[in-house]
């Protein structure tokens, strides 16, 4: 047995791997286009890395550097509509009035675009308020526009919000969504610090949605993981009736923005499917890169990079650029019974090789049997098996730890049996 005090096991996150799976995909509806490796976490997490080379359609990680952002000019328009819309017109043609701008501030605003400015502008608490000397009262905007930040708490009104998001615009049945799975997908992510949004003055990290309301009504949720050097998209639902807004590009601004006032450097715009239609405006937020799957390094999303993933769906530029100028590598052979092979032969990009794994003395990993911490090694027939078998424990165990990467096996422990 191996001691581990009170304190280290409250440390230690809990893993117990599912294995390398196909399954049916969400986007182009095969029925088994997608092959990932699953794990799950005994606090009821499911976690999933992607084979990106032997999917239909692979998952891109994408990152920008939000001080480095430049918006668009189709990105501009977005904004500034929404908030005409917020503003109203007669709000708009009294308010320039009564409290009218400078040459000076009129230059400025027509040569200079600020997302933070912009984002904030038709927000109720921002809106300029004048009296109006015809009614004696203070001017008011046609809507009354509201965004806040709070715990990833479920309720019914977000609930609803997402079920009729995901049948108007996913085309999903009604019965396709239960309270515990919205809870479970969209609910139950990073633990929080602050536990509460109140205290404004520290840096937030864990899972947070940002709720946007109109007229006091929900009308969109953003729901974010916020990690001390970054703001990371998860996901976007609406009101469908607000589909001309462009949600998903009011929604990016804002977080750019948001990373910009909350010292995050770097803004995540959650996956990127080229080949989905839907998602072809994340790459419009620039510069955008794109992360290599076997590398781990950085690309520009730039027309070289855009060109590759026109012609075919997996794109790996450092493997590019090691093969013969101007011929592209060659596709993976298909594999028979790939669920059946060990990982290691799979060849999965972004996992660990075997002889990395051999060298990281998996024996010495912790193993949860009946509520007690062993040594991997203390297990009967440990030592006679090898990594690469992959019905055995030590090639199970092994290929979770190819997955997870060295960081993360030091700081958590094997659940297997319970």
């Amino acid at each position: 047995m191996q001691p581990v005090d009170a304190e280290r096991a409250r440390e230690l996150s809990l893993f117990r791997p599912l294995g390398y799976q196909r399954n049916s995909c969400g986007y182009c509806k095969s029925d088994n286009g997608s092959a990932s490796y699953y794990t799950s976490s005994t606090s009821g997490s499911l976690y999933y890395k992607q084979n990106l080379q032997r999917s239909c359609c692979p998952h891109y990680t994408l990152r920008l550097e939000a001080s480095e952002y430049r918006p668009r000019r189709d990105q501009r328009k977005a904004i500034n509509r929404w908030n005409k819309f917020i503003l109203g017109p007669e709000y708009m043609r009294k308010a320039a009035r009564l409290c009218p701008r400078t040459r000076e501030e009129k230059k400025h605003r027509k040569c200079n675009f600020d997302v933070v400015t912009a984002v904030h502008e038709s927000e109720y608490s921002n809106v300029k308020r004048p009296v109006d000397p015809a009614t004696k009262r203070p001017l008011e905007p046609a809507h009354r526009f509201e965004v806040n930040i709070e715990g990833d708490s479920v309720s019914q009104a977000k609930f609803e919000l997402f079920r009729k998001y995901q049948t108007a615009i996913h085309k999903e049945d009604v019965s396709r969504w239960k309270p515990k799975d919205f809870q479970r997908f969209l609910c139950s992510g990073l633990q929080r610090s602050p536990a509460s949004a109140q205290n404004s003055s520290e840096k937030k990290i864990g899972s947070w949605h940002q709720c946007y309301r109109l007229d006091g009504e929900l009308v969109a949720v953003a729901v974010l993981d916020l990690v001390p050097n970054g703001v990371s998209s998860v996901y976007v639902f609406y009101d469908p009736a607000y589909e001309q807004w462009e949600f998903g590009k009011l929604s990016a601004m804002r977080e750019i923005a948001f990373s910009l006032e909350n010292d995050y450097r770097y803004y995540y715009m959650g996956y990127y499917i080229h080949s989905c239609q839907k998602m072809r405006y994340k790459a419009n937020f620039r510069p955008q890169y794109i992360l290599d799957p076997e590398t781990n390094t950085w690309d520009p999303l730039d027309g070289e990079l855009t060109e590759k993933l026109n012609s075919r769906p997996y794109v790996s530029m450092s493997r590019d650029r090691a093969s013969t100028p101007g011929i592209p590598a060659p596709a993976p052979e298909p594999l028979e019974d790939e669920e059946q092979m060990s990982l290691f032969d799979v060849h999965m990009p972004g996992v660990m090789t075997a002889p990395e794994v051999e060298a990281m003395d998996l024996g010495k990993w912790l193993l949860v049997v009946k509520q007690h911490f062993v040594h991997m090694e203390d297990l009967v027939d440990w030592e006679k098996t090898t990594i690469t078998s992959p019905m055995s424990i030590k090639g199970m165990v092994a290929e979770l730890a190819a997955v997870l990467g060295p960081n993360i096996v030091k700081n958590s422990a094997v659940d297997l049996f319970s």
